[in-house]
C-alpha cells in the first residue's frame, strides 16, 4: 500500500511541527480503513491496515517523547499492538490460500494414481482410493487447514474487541490531542547541562536577548508567547 502524502513539511521547520504533520496523516491512514477492516472477508483491507498501523507506530516511537504530550507515547505501544495482530491475521490469510492449492495438487495427483491402478476394471474398488500415495500428507495438511481457519477466526475476534476498546478510549481524538500538546521546557535538559561545563550556551543567551528585547517593546506580551522568539531549534 502506497503511503499517503503529507502536504506541508519544511525542512526549516520545527520537528515537533513537522513531526504533528506526519501523525495526524498517517493517523487517518489508519482509521480510514475502518469500518471496510472490520469485516473478516476483506482481506486486503486488514493488510493495509496493518502498513498503516506500523508506520504510525514507527513515527510515535520516533517522535513521541521529546515532541508531544504523554499520551503520544501509549499510542506507539497502542499501533505496534495493532500491527502485530494484524500480522498474525495477515500470516493465516497467506498460508490458507496455499494449503488448499497444495491439497487440490495432491488430489489431483492421487486422483490419477487410483485411476491408473484401476487399470481394465469396470468400476473403481474404493480400497484403492484409501491407499491413494498421499493419504498421510492429506490428513495432515485437513489438519492444518482447520487449524489455520480456526485461529485466523479467533484473531480477528481478538483485532474487533482490540479497535472496539481502542475507540471507546478515544484513541484517536486522544492522539490528535496529544501531538499538539508540546513538553514543558523544565522537563526536558537544557543544552547547559549538555554542554556540563557551568555555561550558558551562546544561542540560549541570544535568545533571552531576544525575548527581553520583545518584552521591552510589547509590555503585554504573554509569557506563553516568547517561544515562538526561541530559534526553531529550541521552541
Amino acid at each position: 500500500m502506497k503511503a499517503r502524502r503529507v502536504k506541508g513539511l519544511r525542512p526549516e521547520g520545527a520537528l515537533a511541527d513537522e513531526a504533528e504533520r506526519l501523525v495526524r496523516v498517517r493517523l487517518d491512514e489508519l482509521c480510514s480503513f475502518v469500518p471496510r477492516a472490520l469485516d473478516p472477508a476483506e482481506v486486503d483491507a486488514l493488510h493495509d491496515m496493518r502498513i498503516a498501523a506500523k508506520r504510525l507506530r514507527y513515527i510515535l516511537e520516533a517522535t513521541a517523547e521529546p515532541c508531544f504530550g504523554p499520551y503520544a507515547l501509549k499510542a506507539a505501544d497502542k499501533a505496534k499492538e495493532l500491527q502485530d495482530l494484524l500480522g498474525e491475521i495477515h500470516d493465516c490469510d497467506v498460508l490458507l490460500p496455499r494449503v488448499s492449492t497444495l491439497l487440490d495438487e495432491l488430489r489431483e495427483a492421487d486422483a490419477a494414481a487410483v485411476r491408473a491402478r484401476a487399470g481394465d476394471a469396470q468400476d473403481l474398488d474404493p480400497a484403492l482410493a484409501a491407499r491413494a500415495p498421499h493419504a498421510a500428507a492429506w490428513r495432515g495438511l485437513n489438519t492444518l487447514l482447520v487449524h489455520l481457519q480456526a485461529r485466523r477466526t479467533l484473531l480477528f475476534e481478538r483485532f474487533l474487541e482490540l479497535w472496539r476498546s481502542l475507540e471507546r478510549q478515544g484513541f484517536r481524538a486522544r492522539l490528535e490531542y496529544a501531538v499538539g500538546e508540546r513538553p514543558d521546557a523544565a522537563d526536558t535538559p537544557g543544552d547547559d547541562e549538555a554542554a556540563g561545563d557551568g555555561e550558558i550556551p551562546e544561542r540560549l543567551v541570544e535568545a533571552a536577548d531576544a525575548v527581553a528585547g520583545a518584552a521591552q517593546r510589547s509590555p503585554a506580551l504573554h509569557p506563553s508567547e516568547h517561544g515562538a522568539l526561541l530559534p526553531s531549534s529550541e521552541a
